[in-house]
């Protein structure tokens, strides 16, 4: 552990020096990276530090414990150096987990409705509602990509793009089927049905991670709808892309551009595919997918969102909260750090076996 601290605050050290180069101070996007990689390590470096500052209290206090007149007072410090030299074990063992390299990138999310007919695509609609009031706590940017309406309200498909700091660290676990159980507006018995729709969460990825034939693409240019009345796009702006060897099927007429509208959905298909590519990979080598608490499979129930009983509950790590309506309004960062902390603690169980 020693050895890998030494290694990571020379690395932060050396990353210091380099931002106080002019070379480098004038270079926008080499400054950003060397940024974004110091503030990476940062607090790896900071528990480090406090750490051996701990380690040489624990000396000193040892010392003093010598002298019968400051023993008592010596021995009560040591128990709580002690006790914090422990948590800050716990603490860096936390830290120099193995990160995920998708964790810093934006996302594109899909939200379908499933099971439940009108009702499972109103809930559709009610998640992206929630994810969006998230994304705005978070400062995050939200760019609807398509979208299909449910002919009662919601939606039967919508995809949008996140972007921020961090989006994929702490969405990465919401892909799965989510269920909810409530008194739909049109059932007249007052009788609880359940419903279901399902998230696919997807890194953005760059454009070396994943490579394209123009051959393996069909390129078909539709009509775009609009919101109707006076607002109707009816300019040939639409694109869909059909990646022939896998069957992917990318729609995108959010910008009037055509040009635009291309490239966004080159962006998305990039993404499926780099999904598709891990999904295989995982399965090869008989891994969990992405992390130790889910598989981000779509057929695997991770949530329950009971309206009568105004209760959520997460499946994978036996979460269960009594404000739903809260987590509606987009509350959602005590889940989301909770799947984080489980995520972690299975990790380092995994690392001590």
């Amino acid at each position: 552990m020693k050895e890998r601290l030494d290694i990571i605050e020379e690395r932060y050290n050396y990353l210091e020096q380099e931002l106080l180069k002019p070379e480098v101070y004038n270079d926008y996007k080499k400054m950003q990276g060397i940024l974004k990689e110091k503030n990476s390590i940062e607090k790896t470096v900071e528990t480090s530090k406090r750490y051996n500052t701990v380690i040489e209290d624990i000396e000193a206090a040892k010392e003093m414990a010598k002298d019968p007149e400051m023993r008592e007072f010596a021995n009560e410090e040591l128990d709580k150096l002690h006790s914090e030299k422990e948590k800050l074990e716990n603490e860096i063992k936390r830290l120099l987990l193995p990160k995920d390299p998708n964790d810093e990138k934006n996302v594109i999310m899909e939200i379908r409705g499933a099971a439940g007919g009108d009702e499972a695509n109103i809930f559709a609609g009610d998640l992206f509602r929630m994810y969006s009031k998230y994304a705005e706590h978070q400062g995050w940017k939200l760019e609807v990509t398509h979208e299909v309406e449910g002919e009662s309200g919601g939606y039967a498909q919508i995809e949008f793009q996140l972007s921020g700091e961090a989006v994929y660290s702490k969405l990465k676990y919401e892909s799965g089927a989510h269920r909810v159980q409530r008194v739909p507006e049109t059932e007249s018995q007052g009788r609880v049905h359940t419903s279901t729709a399902t998230v696919l969460v997807m890194p953005e990825v760059e454009e070396v991670e994943v490579e394209i034939k123009d051959s393996d693409i069909r390129v078909d240019i539709t009509r775009s709808s609009g919101a109707g009345g006076q607002c109707v796009n009816t300019t040939d702006s639409a694109v869909r892309l059909t990646h022939i060897p896998t069957g992917i099927i990318v729609y995108c007429q959010v910008e009037r551009s055509q040009i635009k509208n291309k490239e966004r959905a080159m962006q998305i298909l990039k993404s499926r595919l780099y999904d598709l590519k891990q999904r295989e990979q995982d399965e090869k080598v008989g891994n969990e997918r992405r992390s130790k608490i889910g598989t981000g499979d779509r057929s695997e129930k991770i949530r329950t969102y009971n309206y009568p009983q105004n209760r959520l509950t997460d499946h994978r790590i036996n979460y269960t909260v009594m404000h739903l309506d809260k987590i509606m309004e987009g509350d959602l960062e005590d889940l989301i750090e909770s799947l984080i902390a489980e995520d972690e603690r299975m990790r380092l169980e995994e690392n001590n076996d």
